[in-house]
């Protein structure tokens, strides 16, 4: 089982999304189990648990993980294809937000533009190189800073983009031999916190960082 996929398909994507179908996911992520299994805990007959995980199948999103003799019935164990799926913009490829559309660092909603690509660009790379047998080298770093004013995150964003900025005219070499195109996202935007820590007021929340880069 893969620890987390990513759902291209716009059909997988509404069969995932499905109520039923989403917790018989959550279900078969924590251990095989069959149909008859799955029926008690959803509240549903054997045969439409048996249904949904049939349409779960035919998209990928389960798969046999074995069977076994009960009585004069065989049961097919399923399981999870992953333990967590992500729902890839490439589903809604005639609506996806394009971040080349406009370039504001500034907004949050290129932010969220810049994100869905992000998710897009690594599922279809995770994708490719999982049907080559082939590995995949990217990085990621995420981080946390409390800013103890609007003064000094904004001395910190400047800091960052200067500090990147450098990195990237020293290392840069588009004219070199078997060189490899890679992309970098940075993101500075508020922690969102649990529930239980929503009180907080929102000009009190910390900065969280993200730089990751794509190959």
């Amino acid at each position: 089982m893969l620890d987390v996929t990513v759902i291209e398909d716009a059909e997988a994507a509404a069969v995932s999304l499905d109520p039923i179908r989403a917790r018989l996911l959550a279900e078969l992520a924590a251990g095989p189990a069959s149909a008859a299994m799955l029926a008690g805990k959803v509240g549903l007959p054997r045969q439409k648990v048996n249904y949904h995980l049939k349409t779960l199948e035919r998209h990928g999103l389960v798969e046999l993980a074995g069977e076994r003799r009960k009585g004069n019935v065989t049961e097919r164990l399923m399981r999870a294809t992953a333990a967590s799926y992500v729902i890839s913009p490439l589903a809604l490829a005639a609506v996806r937000p394009d971040p080349d559309r406009f370039r504001d660092q500034l907004s949050a909603r290129w932010l969220l533009a810049l994100g869905a690509r992000l998710v897009g660009d690594v599922g279809s790379l995770i994708t490719g190189a999982a049907k080559a047998r082939k590995g995949l080298a990217t990085y990621a770093l995420d981080g946390e800073v409390t800013f103890g004013s609007a003064a000094d995150r904004a001395a910190f964003i400047e800091e960052l983009t200067a500090g990147v900025s450098r990195l990237i005219r020293k290392y840069d070499a588009p004219d070199a031999e078997g060189g490899r195109s890679h992309r970098i996202v940075v993101a500075v935007h508020p922690t969102v916190r649990p529930k239980a820590e929503q009180g907080t007021p929102a000009a009190e929340l910390p900065i969280s960082t993200d730089v990751s880069t794509e190959e």
